[in-house]
């Protein structure tokens, strides 16, 4: 039996594409006084010198230089409540939550809803204490094991760039929980978010493997860039991204807020892929039923 397929999924990167700063350096460093510095310089140093992953040697660094003094996650969480973000956020994130002012009366008559999804190699825990989360279905990112007291001690999840396709894939299936096996079968008619369903914003080179997909599987994706930026660093990325690798059709500004270039594509895109489910439904029904005869 096919799943009805009405959801639409808008899935984000998080650092540079939700935020501007990087999270560990907007509130973790000067909670703990890390000098953000020596920081990087230490984590470059694990990647170049003897070929750690990114996410790993930030991971490592961090627990080294918090010593004995590793805070406990729910500690870590309550951080995550001073991140800041892009304009419109997290005003667009509510007002898209479920689809309410975004959908027509038709498209709520489908019951095609609207959910947003964060994949980060930042730190979970931290989202997961966001003004951000509330409105979330899914938030994947790395995270720490605790020891007896609640503290963070090792490395219990890692999400590459690489390693982040996978949690489209999660995504699709609708296999959210980590202890189910996203490698199971699955047919495409009971998927429950379809690629075409699917539109994923994100910054830039890291999410390349992410837009890969998208594109393989006709959904949509979306690079924006930090208009603030005077050096055009991130402008210049998702110029190349999409004049030149062609990984992506659309680049944007980060700017979330209504009537906003970005705002625009995403609001378009939802109502596009809104009025094609509507027009499937329509066909499967028109297709499946059998009239009566006519006396």
């Amino acid at each position: 039996m096919s799943a009805p397929q009405n959801t639409i999924a808008i899935v984000y990167d998080y650092d540079q594409t939700l935020s501007p700063s990087y999270m560990q350096d907007e509130v973790v460093f000067p909670a703990f006084g890390i000098n953000s510095e020596i920081f990087w310089r230490r984590c470059s140093e694990l990647v170049r010198g003897q070929g750690y992953d990114n996410e790993l040697a930030y991971m490592k660094v961090l627990l080294d230089q918090l010593g004995m003094d590793r805070p406990t996650n729910e500690e870590l969480k309550k951080l995550g409540a001073k991140l800041n973000f892009y304009k419109g956020l997290p005003e667009m994130f509510e007002e898209f939550c479920g689809g309410k002012g975004l959908l027509t009366a038709e498209h709520a008559a489908y019951g095609i809803t609207v959910e947003h999804y964060i994949i980060s190699s930042g730190m979970k825990v931290l989202i997961d204490g966001s003004r951000l989360a509330p409105y979330v279905r899914a938030i994947f990112g790395c995270e720490f094991a605790t020891d007896n007291e609640g503290r963070i001690t090792f490395p219990k999840r890692v999400i590459s760039h690489t390693q982040k396709t996978q949690f489209l894939f999660r995504i699709n299936k609708g296999f959210l929980d980590m202890a189910q096996d996203v490698n199971d079968h699955m047919d495409p008619e009971i998927r429950p978010i379809p690629f075409p369903n699917m539109i994923y914003v994100g910054d830039g080179p890291t999410d390349v493997p992410c837009f890969t997909v998208m594109k393989k599987n006709a959904g949509q994706a979306i690079a924006v860039y930090n208009p603030d930026d005077s050096q055009r660093v991130g402008f210049k990325k998702c110029y190349q991204l999409s004049t030149h690798a062609d990984r992506v059709k659309h680049i944007a500004p980060a700017d979330y807020r209504r009537n906003t270039h970005l705002r625009m594509l995403l609001e378009q895109m939802v109502e596009e892929t809104a009025n094609r489910i509507v027009e499937q439904r329509k066909l499967a029904v028109e297709t499946g039923t059998v009239r009566a005869p006519k006396h």
